[in-house]
């Protein structure tokens, strides 16, 4: 008789989720990590009593109210609305792209027609190309001027690539609006956890065995021992020791000030910087997320990277060649006994929060069947 019923790897969203529905039937867990805390990429670290999203920011938002409901069982949200601005030498304009950005960018564009028909007239270079590459893709929804200004240089600096040589399904998800309505997400709900994600993961864990600086890959048998089966949510060709090649992310380095006596740096939770010459991608003014009106701010410069072995792992590169190389890593993982890969790096997918939580569920679900 082993010790636990289930060890998770990692605890993160997925796996927290994971853990917390198990214990619910009375299934005994351990949860490990080998970070020094819990909630992976939505981890809270308080500073000068101000919420920072130490790995970004995370905005929840989602359609389903299944899920909406669920994630409010553990805290309650408040009604922050994602609302970015993007910086373009010295220029403020509204994201997503709306008809505050139109108006700004074009003077003699005042009306939702105006708009369209000045789009569609920039759209006219591709011919009626069907679009191979993203700048194509961006073209072909908002123009010319506003890819130039506000799409090309974020872009290329959030991938490292050329926009000619990113494929054109990576702006598909891109918002693109013809009314003064500056929220970015469609969604029906959307919200911060007052008083940080910390609090959703800590109500998840609270009946499971937690342990943390933890590396599971470094005595795979012995933790193995440990339970009846492995819920494994790391990355998942690193499981297998690279052995068919590494798969591509882009990873992401955070700069951190603390500005004393400042209350509001920027007016905003978020600030895009769209001209490629400026080496981050955004600025977070981590206290606006949660209204906050303490006496110092604390704002945090991102800089997307290439990724290489030890750094953390963000986005997934998700072309056709590193889909073809997870498609063999997943055939390897269907042959493993005993442990089942989940979450983002599991997968090699990227995953909006409400869409973790949902492929947590189904996994218990098919768990239990």
């Amino acid at each position: 008789m082993k010790k636990y019923d289930y060890l998770i790897v990692g605890a993160g969203l997925f796996g927290a989720t994971v853990a917390f529905e198990m214990s619910k039937i009375g299934k005994k867990c351990l949860v490990i990590d080998r970070r020094n805390h819990f909630g992976g990429n939505i981890y809270c670290e308080n500073i000068n009593g101000i919420n920072v999203h130490k790995y970004g920011a995370h905005i929840f938002h989602t359609n389903d109210k299944k899920i909406w409901d669920y994630v409010n069982q553990f805290v309650d949200f408040n009604n922050y609305i994602n609302s970015p601005i993007a910086y373009y030498k010295g220029e403020i304009y509204n994201m997503p792209f709306n008809m505050n950005t139109f108006t700004k960018l074009w003077k003699d564009v005042i009306t939702p027609i105006d708009a369209k028909e000045k789009i569609e007239k920039q759209k006219k270079e591709l011919n009626g190309k069907e679009p191979s590459n993203l700048e194509e893709q961006a073209i072909s929804l908002v123009g010319r001027d506003i890819y130039e200004k506000l799409v090309k240089g974020y872009t290329e600096k959030q991938w490292g690539r050329d926009c000619k040589e990113l494929p054109s399904f990576i702006i598909k998800r891109l918002p693109v609006r013809f009314t003064f309505n500056n929220n970015y997400f469609n969604d029906r709900y959307q919200g911060i956890p007052i008083g940080g994600y910390n609090k959703i993961i800590e109500k998840m864990l609270e009946n499971c065995d937690l342990e943390l600086n933890c590396d599971y890959l470094l005595d795979k048998e012995k933790y193995n021992e440990l339970a009846n089966k492995v819920i494994y949510t790391g990355m998942i060709d690193e499981y297998f020791g690279y052995c068919l090649g590494e798969l591509e992310y882009r990873s992401l380095k955070f700069e951190n000030e603390v500005l004393l006596g400042i209350d509001n740096y920027q007016g905003n939770a978020v600030v895009n910087y769209t001209d490629r010459d400026i080496p981050f991608t955004r600025i977070i003014e981590h206290k606006h997320f949660e209204f906050g009106n303490q006496p110092d701010t604390v704002i945090t410069k991102e800089y997307p990277c290439n990724w290489h072995k030890g750094d953390e792992a963000y986005y997934p590169v998700n072309d056709e060649k590193n889909n073809s190389l997870y498609e063999q890593y997943q055939k390897l993982a269907d042959q493993e006994k005993n442990i089942i890969f989940g979450g983002r790096l599991g997968n090699y997918k990227y995953y909006d929060m409400d869409k973790v939580i949902a492929a947590a569920l189904d996994m218990v679900v098919n768990l239990n069947s």
